[in-house]
């Protein structure tokens, strides 16, 4: 009996059909970075103060700008960042009664800030050093007290990563790649609208779940599709190709942002594109591999036919003789699967452990961009550059020294950058800046390697629920990275930075107690995992 891979390699293992669908499918890379990072522009949270009637109208007046209100009426405060302007509280008193004058606020300045007067809340709302631009955070008054609804939003896309790639995988895996993307995407398409259009925060979190349902689901298909049309030994080259580009989304995504001030019409640019990819139905084949799995072997043998057509190959006879290698049952395969064996159990926590660290370290790194305090455009642009090489490095390092050494050093840059970067002071900015570059670098690495590591260690009657299951963790850390970076940034900036270093020390720690795959078969049964040589 013929297998697939038997006729992919007469079809042509990666010739010209498999190189037009995985450059147009790489594409998909690019908006997906958009969204999962985006809140760095689209929840920018500026500079701000209280708002106050009295102030305004004098600023009127006087012609002064919010700078120089600010600077006559707003009194300092300590904060773990130093003395700044307060951001929560204002001066309770009526600004006509203080002689007040236009020529000369400074003096005003000193004499209030050194009298015991009394303060209240932001009663009338805050201004914003923002002229011109807005984020969801301007337009909702999200500081102070309700600062922390911010990080719902980031919160809010990783609960619809972690149940949308679960639930699109199962209607990928049951009605076909391309139908699951094609709904997906037009999913995708009227949630983006509806999140661009949303009257209040709440239905922006609703929304924001289920553009994420879309989004991480259909990203994960069009991975599991061109990897399904490419002979095994391009799998892991095309797999890595397609991560890349999510790096090159993170090039253009501050180029966009700077263009378009309005994080409304911002939202519906990283919608458009997936209204796009609806197009891919009419030129895209579905996968032969599933179609066989679903017994539609004339359909597969079609498609076939004509990729080794696109290619310029000659397909023999025994394509009459295929069948579907991964024809035995795995319907017996079950959660606990997974933690039968010792060995399995091993990989399983390691794996999840490492799926989670690389997702909290790495949208750490990249959201506290926005929180710093410096040029939010310029920083993003240069530490995206430093994510290119990212993918270059995996496909030097891995066939050469291994998978497990450079996963593991990986890690271990990036936890110690992390950890040299918080106690850097702010006077030695482009080292410091250099240093947090070399961990973002670092964790880019484990990030993508983490994906064919966790396939190559499973047994194929379990590889794809133990990709499932361990990615699972990447969106819970998802969902609590934003959390850890802003609260804890309240009582030290630095201090998230020594949570994200100590998380990926013991990342590579582990990652060391995992055996090397370079060279080794990829195990089909469970009993392959505990007697790789038998």
């Amino acid at each position: 009996m013929t297998t697939f891979e038997d006729i992919l390699e007469e079809a042509g293992a990666f010739g010209r059909s498999q190189m037009r669908i995985v450059s147009i499918f790489c594409l998909v890379s690019i908006p997906f970075s958009f969204v999962y990072v985006g809140i760095v522009f689209q929840g920018f949270t500026p500079e701000h103060w209280c708002r106050d009637p009295g102030v305004s109208g004098i600023r009127e007046r006087c012609g002064w700008s919010l700078q120089d209100a600010r600077r006559a009426t707003v009194p300092l405060m300590n904060s773990s960042a130093g003395v700044t302007y307060s951001q929560c509280q204002r001066l309770d008193m009526d600004w006509n009664t203080t002689g007040l004058t236009c020529d000369n606020p400074e003096s005003e300045l000193i004499l209030a800030q050194h009298s015991i007067l009394p303060m209240t809340g932001c009663t009338d709302g805050w201004e914003y050093d923002y002229e011109g631009r807005q984020s969801f955070v301007t337009e909702f008054d999200l500081v102070c007290a309700d600062a922390w609804y911010v990080d719902m939003f980031q919160a809010a896309l990783g609960v619809g990563f972690l149940v949308g790639s679960i639930a699109i995988g199962y209607l990928a895996d049951k009605y076909g790649r391309m139908k699951s993307f094609v709904m997906t995407n037009f999913f995708i398409g009227v949630a983006g609208i509806l999140v661009a259009t949303s009257p209040n925060y709440i239905a922006l979190l609703v929304f924001r779940v289920l553009f994420g349902f879309g989004v991480k689901g259909g990203w994960m298909v069009g991975y599991v599709l061109i990897t399904e049309l490419v002979g095994v030994e391009y799998r892991r080259m095309v797999g890595v190709t397609y991560q890349m580009f999510f790096s090159l989304g993170i090039l253009i995504l501050p180029l966009l942002a700077y263009f378009i001030p309005n994080w409304r019409w911002l939202q519906v640019v990283f919608t458009i594109p997936y209204i796009c990819f609806l197009t891919y139905y009419w030129f895209i084949p579905e996968s032969p591999r599933w179609l066989l799995s679903q017994n539609k072997r004339i359909e597969a043998l079609e498609i076939t036919k004509a990729i080794a057509k696109e290619n310029k190959k000659t397909l023999s006879k025994n394509i009459e003789t295929l069948t579907d290698e991964n024809t035995e049952s795995i319907s017996t395969v079950s959660f606990m699967d997974l933690f039968k064996t010792s060995k399995l159990r091993k990989f399983t926590f390691i794996l999840s452990y490492n799926w989670f660290t690389s997702a909290v370290v790495y949208q750490g790194l990249i959201m506290r961009l926005g929180i710093l305090g410096g040029n939010v455009y310029v920083d993003f642009l240069i530490s995206g550059i430093v994510e290119l090489p990212a993918a270059f490095l995996i496909l030097l390092t891995i066939e050469r020294i291994g998978r497990r050494l450079p996963f593991a050093a990986a890690n271990i840059v990036a936890g110690a950058a992390c950890l040299i970067t918080a106690f850097i002071p702010d006077s030695m900015f482009w080292l410091k800046s250099a240093v947090a570059c070399v961990g973002r670098l670092g964790i880019t690495m484990a990030f993508e390697m983490v994906v064919f590591v966790n396939t190559e260690l499973y047994p194929t009657v379990i590889r794809n629920l133990g990709v499932s299951v361990c990615s699972t963790l990447c969106d819970i850390g998802g969902i609590i990275a934003p959390f850890l970076l802003y609260r804890l940034a309240v009582i030290w900036q630095e201090l998230p930075l020594i949570i994200f270093g100590a998380l990926a020390f013991v990342a590579g720690g582990l990652v060391l107690l995992l055996p090397e795959t370079k060279g080794v078969p990829l195990p089909e049964t469970i009993d392959d995992v505990d007697c790789p040589n038998s």
